[in-house]
């Protein structure tokens, strides 16, 4: 039997911004389960209802959701105006808004007082060189301080940021930012990874040189140094010296663009995926106020980059009035417990990070038990499904007493689907429940509901829904992503297992679902068992065209790169058969140097699954190890 490894405390429960809501709205409700069926039956009441629990600053209007008989053109709020920055710095105090570490121990923080003032003086100058509202900027920038100023300078003019990470290369960026033609690029001097210090000034400028529509590039210092005269740069905190304080909060309508998020582009050009202001306002309070429980003076630390979603997760925690925490470079350099030290040196309450990080601390074996956690009181995992073992370490090794959160949604939607909670018990593998208020389902591939498992959708419209894809003037490429497969209904790609205990298990994502004999196998359902034998690492699965079929090939790394012999082989096929199917055993195990991963750590399928296949794949610059590909191109032992 799957006992619960943790159980929220009844007075934890009775005492959460949950219960809060509930009681706002006369719910008396003994379950979450019937929360979330209330959320969605009454779709209007909990979206307004939770507008003004939230204290979301600007005029609500009348017209909370506009209906419309196709899916992705029902709008909320359609009467609305707020200012996404207004309600972000709310907080006038000298008290820390954003701390900043680096691998190479580099710090820095800055007020609530001072970062208002320096977003009041960004906007003051972006209006002097005539950037108006829908105007982009472009972000080249590390996981900094400079970052979130730029951003929400931005936000505050109705100008559309968009970012990525300097870990991308010249190509990457263009292929993403050229499209949706900014006039401005925010970049800085170098940053560090994995003990190197890597410099981006070239990068910037051959990206400047490719995309016309940029006529002017502002640069910031990693560590506050004197900028080298980059005459074709202007230096960003000489602009905020020089600059007036422009307190003007306009506020613009709920669905008017806030920001540009970019999907992975390992099968073709990224699409660009316009997200709108109010829309992940309102979804980001509800998910850290009733999902996560955080609210005003906590501490949230994420560990990302600018080119993932997670990042404008975080900064939108600012608005429950929490200070949010930084990380850049390296997750285990220049030690394995970096980050939790961090969570420990700092009071850290709410700690995430990718399910492939809390893998790599379960493969090394590491314990928690020198430092001082008491802070953190949840974990949120996403990224990739968290496996069950992976679920047990947490508590046995890093952590007894913690909330732990798998959550899943997407860039997409930069924000959840399903998610924790603190109203349910946390089961080994299992994500604890819905997302308030998004009405989610499984159907199977006939489209109709079922208890088990099969496709993840959504049948009602949620106000994250992206409002389009930048240059998408037609909305068929927007069609094609979402509501293709199902009728007016949100597929989501993912292949998903409800439980018995009214949680969820992802089991990949539906693209890369295997399908031997007819039978859809989740990806997932392999990585579980493999990643949990001792001499492996990590592994890749896909399915080849074979023999009118389709059969799977399994790829593994193993620990200290040791040979992967016939006994070892057969332990995996063994355990496979034992804990899935049968249908479940690869016919090809083989080692591989490494497992290609985009940006976000991410495993690679699909560009895989082509090469094996024989397709060409044309966008590797999005895959944080491109090199790794080459082994899978090499390979000459598939044909039989």
């Amino acid at each position: 039997m799957n006992k619960p490894l943790w159980q929220p405390s009844k007075d934890r429960r009775e005492n959460s911004l949950l219960m809060d809501f509930c009681k706002s709205v006369n719910l008396k409700p003994k379950s979450f389960k019937d929360v979330w069926i209330w959320s969605i039956e009454n779709p209007q009441k909990f979206w307004s209802k939770f507008w003004d629990f939230s204290k979301i600053i600007g005029s609500k209007g009348n017209e909370i959701i506009k209906y419309d008989k196709i899916f992705n053109k029902t709008r909320f709020f359609q009467d609305s105006k707020i200012n996404y920055s207004e309600n972000i710095l709310r907080k006038k105090t000298d008290d820390i808004a954003i701390s900043f570490l680096s691998e190479c121990g580099y710090k820095e923080k800055i007020t609530w007082n001072q970062l208002y003032s320096k977003v009041c003086k960004l906007s003051a100058y972006f209006k002097s060189v005539n950037l108006v509202a829908g105007d982009r900027i472009a972000g080249y920038v590390p996981n900094k301080i400079e970052a979130i100023i730029s951003f929400l300078a931005c936000a505050k003019n109705g100008i559309i940021w968009s970012s990525c990470s300097p870990d991308f290369g010249v190509d990457g960026v263009v292929d993403r930012f050229k499209q949706i033609n900014p006039k401005m690029l925010i970049t800085c001097d170098y940053y560090f990874y994995n003990g190197k210090k890597i410099t981006i000034v070239d990068k910037a400028n051959q990206v400047v040189k490719k995309i016309p529509s940029i006529k002017e590039t502002l640069i910031f210092s990693y560590e506050k140094k004197k900028i080298k005269n980059e005459k074709n740069f202007k230096d960003f905190n000489q602009i905020l010296n020089n600059s007036e304080l422009d307190e003007s909060f306009e506020r613009y309508e709920f669905n008017h663009p806030i920001y540009i998020l970019f999907s992975s582009g390992t099968t073709g050009k990224p699409k660009c995926i316009t997200h709108g202001t109010g829309n992940v306002l309102i979804e980001h309070n509800k998910e850290f106020m009733l999902h996560c429980d955080i609210r005003n003076n906590d501490k949230l630390f994420y560990y990302t980059t600018t080119g993932w979603m997670m990042w404008n997760w975080l900064v939108g925690g600012l608005a429950t009035g929490s200070s949010i925490y930084l990380f850049d470079g390296a997750p285990v350099y220049p030690k394995i417990d970096i980050l939790l030290e961090y969570c420990q040196n700092e009071q850290i309450n709410l700690f995430g990070v990718s399910a492939k990080y809390i893998d790599h601390l379960k493969n090394e074996n590491y314990n928690a038990k020198n430092l001082d956690l008491s802070n953190v009181k949840i974990i949120a995992s996403t990224g990739s499904p968290l496996a069950s073992e992976s679920f047990k370490y947490v508590y046995e090794s890093i952590k007894r007493d913690v909330h732990l959160a798998s959550i899943a949604g997407g860039t997409d939607l930069v924000g959840c689907l399903i998610l924790g909670n603190l109203f349910s018990d946390v089961y080994k593998g299992e994500i604890q429940g819905q997302s308030l208020g998004i009405e989610v389902d499984i159907f199977n591939e006939e489209g109709k509901s079922v208890k088990d498992i099969g496709e993840l959708v959504v049948k009602k419209p949620f106000p994250s829904m992206p409002i389009n894809f930048w240059g998408d003037e037609d909305g068929k490429k927007y069609h094609n992503a979402y509501f293709q497969k199902f009728k007016n209904i949100w597929h989501h790609g993912d292949y998903i297992e409800a439980t018995k205990n009214d949680g969820f298990i992802i089991r990949g994502r539906s693209d890369a679902t295997l399908n031997p004999g007819g039978v859809r196998i989740g990806t997932a359902e392999i990585y579980q068992q493999v990643e949990n034998i001792e001499f492996i690492t990590e592994g890749l699965v896909v399915g080849q065209n074979f023999n009118n079929d389709v059969r799977i090939i399994l790829f593994v790394t193993t620990k200290n790169n040791e040979d992967l012999d016939d006994n070892k082989i057969e332990i995996i096929r063994s355990v496979i058969r034992k804990n899935c199917s049968p249908k479940h055993v690869p016919a090809k195990i083989i080692k591989t140097p490494e497992i290609p991963r985009t940006k976000s750590g991410k495993i690679v399928e699909l560009a895989v699954k082509k090469i094996i296949n024989g397709e060409k794949i044309n966008y590797s610059e999005a895959i944080a190890n491109p090199g790794s590909l080459d082994f899978f191109k090499n390979l000459n032992n598939l044909e039989n």
